[in-house]
């Protein structure tokens, strides 16, 4: 690359994130109209904390002892994290649908913008969302034991995940034709929660789906929330490599994830507008 051409690259870079921050406030600012939307966002992860919390509690025995609620906290919050997939994947079908971002590509905007809107409000509201369920679970009895750097590392594991689930959302509300389409979509979200270590050990299941909960991302992201939280639950250490080693495997699931999602995103976005 020659040295004149970096001023160029670093100017179309300020602009498409200029373009995005912009976004991002439009996706925000729709909050205001549509207060029952956030305050859905932010009630379900507290209903969820009761419901399974209490439902589940008395039934469940934790491997090696321990609250079954405390054992449940870093599930719930991988499960809240895979929630962006749909959120993200009606909202950019909604809008591609209703020709909104037929208009995006009349102005005079980066073209990278109008996913990385989408992607960055959902992070954001995300992050409100992980605090109302922090305070549920605090209420109910689970604790971060092993200190605010650590509960940190954890938090910040969650937000980097649900960043590149949020692509692919993205990228499927805009392969998606409709937002009945796209609203289909969402039970597939349950199965692939519920196939992970995050309610219940994986122990107890037959070989082969045992090793297709140990292998999925919620899993590593629901251990390395135990690990980081010192919850019950810690994978022991002959566990598979995701499950002994679950940061490492959430972060390379995350590269991975942008790594293919945020090109075939750039790409659907372009392809829509011919």
């Amino acid at each position: 690359m020659s040295a004149a051409a970096v001023p160029g690259r670093l100017a179309r870079l300020r602009w498409t994130f200029s373009d995005g921050a912009a976004l991002v406030g439009r996706e925000l600012g729709h909050l205001r109209h549509r207060p029952g939307e956030l305050v859905g966002a932010l009630v379900f992860p507290a209903v969820m904390v009761v419901l399974f919390g209490y439902v589940f509690g008395s039934a469940i025995s934790v491997p090696g002892g321990g609250d079954y609620r405390e054992f449940l906290m870093p599930g719930l919050f991988s499960m809240v994290t895979l929630t962006s997939l749909m959120a993200v994947t009606q909202k950019v079908a909604a809008d591609a649908e209703k020709g909104v971002m037929d208009r995006f590509r009349a102005m005079p905007m980066a073209r990278s913008a109008v996913p990385f809107g989408h992607t960055g409000a959902d992070l954001v509201g995300g992050s409100l969302g992980l605090v109302v369920m922090v305070g549920a679970g605090l209420l109910v009895g689970w604790a971060p034991h092993r200190g605010a750097v650590r509960a940190a590392e954890a938090f910040a594991l969650l937000l980097v995940l649900r960043y590149a689930l949020s692509w692919l959302g993205c990228y499927l509300g805009l392969v998606a034709r409709s937002e009945e389409v796209a609203d289909r979509l969402g039970p597939l979200v349950l199965p692939l929660s519920m196939l992970s270590n995050a309610y219940v050990p994986t122990a107890g299941m037959p070989g082969w789906l045992r090793t297709v909960a140990e292998w999925s991302p919620v899993s590593a992201l629901t251990a390395s929330n135990r690990v980081l939280f010192g919850n019950p639950g810690v994978p022991a250490g002959d566990a598979p490599w995701p499950l002994a080693h679950p940061s490492l495997a959430v972060l390379g699931w995350s590269a991975a994830l942008l790594a293919v999602f945020v090109p075939l995103t750039a790409r659907a976005y372009r392809r829509r507008g011919r």
